[in-house]
């Protein structure tokens, strides 16, 4: 009887950790994934009608497309929100990082067992499912982080043009345009202004890379080791 006992014990010991190791997770990350779903046209319809968009996709020259899809997310167009196979994609892609900014308003670290990375990447798939790939980037192209001067944050292509160079977006040089794509990757470590020749080089890398003149080596080599002048 005693044997019965602890067996039936042991046994709902291990339908615990089976549930909160595997069932609980699964069940929570696709709530988590439904709502992000049903949530985003929601967040789409708040971002376009708030007046905060003063540029759209067509501003861009196909050149500039190109260029800010083969440092950001070369296979952008192909991936389902998630990509961990492009050569020089890092880890987040632009799906990943509007879904940084619009369901992490608390802020965005990996977290526990890299939690909120599992996380973010769920949503993204979702949110990727149900927003096309043209308004992600006019979202992106509008709200990218490209640093801050005087503690003032500037956000998007049309306030780092202004910002850095003071022109307006279309009146931007090629190369001043891939000196504000140079600094999406890291803003503080590449910053115009601040880290001119970090910047300068990267630059550099970057005309290399368009130019088919070197590769990134591996889906972390978003610096282009490579690229760099020998």
């Amino acid at each position: 009887m005693k044997k019965i006992k602890t067996s039936n014990k042991l046994l709902v010991k291990i339908l615990v950790v089976v549930f909160v190791v595997i069932v609980f997770p699964i069940i929570y990350f696709s709530i988590i994934t439904i709502k992000a779903y049903f949530d985003s046209q929601t967040i789409v319809n708040k971002i376009y009608s708030s007046n905060k968009l003063t540029l759209r996709l067509e501003d861009f020259s196909q050149e500039q497309r190109l260029a800010l899809l083969k440092v950001e997310d070369p296979n952008f167009y192909e991936h389902n929100g998630v990509d961990l196979k492009s050569p020089g994609a890092g880890y987040t892609t632009i799906t990943q990082g509007l879904v940084k900014i619009y369901f992490f308003p608390e802020g965005f670290s990996p977290g526990f067992l890299k939690y909120k990375k599992i996380k973010q990447s769920l949503i993204a798939l979702a949110f990727n499912s149900k927003v096309d790939k043209n308004t992600q980037l006019d979202i992106f192209i509008n709200t990218v982080y490209l640093g801050n001067i005087q503690s003032k944050e500037i956000l998007g292509f049309q306030e780092g043009a202004n910002a850095y160079f003071k022109k307006d977006f279309k009146q931007l040089s090629f190369d001043q345009y891939l000196s504000l794509v140079a600094m999406i990757i890291a803003p503080n470590d590449f910053h115009p202004i601040k880290k001119t020749e970090k910047n300068k080089e990267r630059v550099r890398r970057i005309n290399r890379l368009l130019k088919d003149e070197c590769k990134a080596i591996s889906l972390s080599d978003v610096y282009y080791e490579n690229c760099q002048d020998k």
